[in-house]
């Protein structure tokens, strides 16, 4: 197996072209054509994982958060960062780091928190737009049903549970070549004039480069004429954050020592109780606190996230409770999450990995104690 064989599983699981603009994720150090000899995962890359990975064989690292975040204009060894960076080059050690891409996974980050608190009827909180893109080409009628199949077979046409390809005979055209055009592949003619039929597909954005090739090997023209453009759209499988429901309610005091001994932290910072049950409970894993009024349109009687500054907690209004687990604290179960996927579908390559080389951390990378 070579890391891009585990890269592309991964992808499969929760595609990078979902992460947000502000992120960096994907293949951050290393080659994707290498052989994979141990894979370590982690929540962070930091420099005692780095030393975890040579002392277990691992030359490949899955990290939730990326170490490099920001550009690097030099790297001396200077900051942390650096050196984590150097001693990976230096040990022919890879890292991937998945990030928001798992957070806006359905059954990413914030699915995993629901698990732990065993809420029901799950939904994502903030539904991600723009995932969604339309291709638009004309190809010979008699060649029509063959690109037709192509694209579906690499993923175009079905959205859920909606067919979403148009194949008929309206706006038939024909494509006329000048005195040097070659429009047909191993066929040199002056003049080509033939019926052509419109295809339209939509397809899920991280399928493009399939949907294209897809094309592009099957239509005979050497010019293949496209356009791709963007539905919008607002995903309710793909996007930050997730609210649902406990089978009974509970007390205030009560869920919160059950988030307590579930999340498995010791403080939780919260704006005031309101001395109402609590049952319909909003997540996001990490910094959250954008999703704030996102929690309060949704009926959320608790919004469970970290990060949160002071003037964050005024937002509870007295209509919702704000509660800050901690940032790792909240994250803490994402490697976990990660093994458990790769586990299950690692085998499925050949030559697999052997027995035992997929590894959950135990460094703790957590940088905030408290006394």
């Amino acid at each position: 197996m070579i890391v891009q064989d585990v890269i592309n599983c991964l992808e499969n699981f929760a595609p990078t072209s979902y992460a947000e603009d502000f992120d960096n994720v994907g293949l951050l150090v290393g080659n994707t054509q290498e052989n994979v000899t141990g894979i370590l995962v982690t929540l962070d890359t930091t420099e005692a994982v780095i030393d975890e990975a040579i002392a277990t064989n691992c030359n490949l690292i899955i990290s939730f958060h990326p170490i490099v975040f920001k550009g690097l204009k030099k790297i001396t060894g200077q900051s942390y960062v650096e050196r984590v960076v150097i001693k990976a080059i230096q040990n022919n050690i890879a890292i991937f780091a998945i990030h928001t891409a798992l957070d806006n996974a359905f059954h990413g980050v914030n699915d995993m928190i629901c698990e732990k608190l065993n809420l029901t009827n799950r939904k994502i909180l903030i539904p991600q737009s723009g995932t969604i893109k339309k291709l638009t080409t004309y190809a010979p009628h008699a060649e029509a049903a063959t690109i037709r199949e192509a694209l579906f077979t690499a993923g175009a046409g079905s959205i859920g549970n909606y067919d979403h390809c148009s194949f008929n005979m309206e706006g038939i055209g024909t494509f006329r070549g000048g005195e040097t055009s070659n429009p047909t592949k191993g066929k040199k003619m002056e003049i080509h004039s033939e019926p052509e039929t419109k295809i339209s597909v939509t397809f899920p954005k991280h399928l493009e480069s399939q949907i294209l090739e897809a094309l592009f090997s099957t239509h005979s023209y050497e010019e293949v004429a496209y356009e791709i453009v963007n539905i919008d759209n607002t995903n309710q499988h793909i996007g930050m954050g997730m609210i649902g429901s406990l089978d009974k309610p509970m007390t205030e005091s009560d869920f919160f020592n059950y988030l307590k001994v579930e999340m498995e932290t010791n403080t939780i910072r919260h704006s005031a109780f309101l001395n109402k049950p609590i049952q319909k409970i909003a997540v996001l894993g990490g910094s959250g606190s954008f999703a704030i009024s996102a929690a309060k349109r949704a009926g959320a009687d608790i919004f469970i996230t970290a990060d949160l500054k002071y003037h964050d907690f005024f937002q509870a209004e007295n209509n919702i409770i704000l509660a800050d687990i901690g940032h790792y604290e909240s994250e803490q179960f994402t490697k976990n999450l990660l093994v458990a996927f790769l586990n299950k579908k690692i085998t499925n390559f050949a030559p697999a990995l052997p027995v035992g080389r997929l590894i959950l951390s135990k460094t703790s990378t957590n940088p905030v104690k408290y006394y």
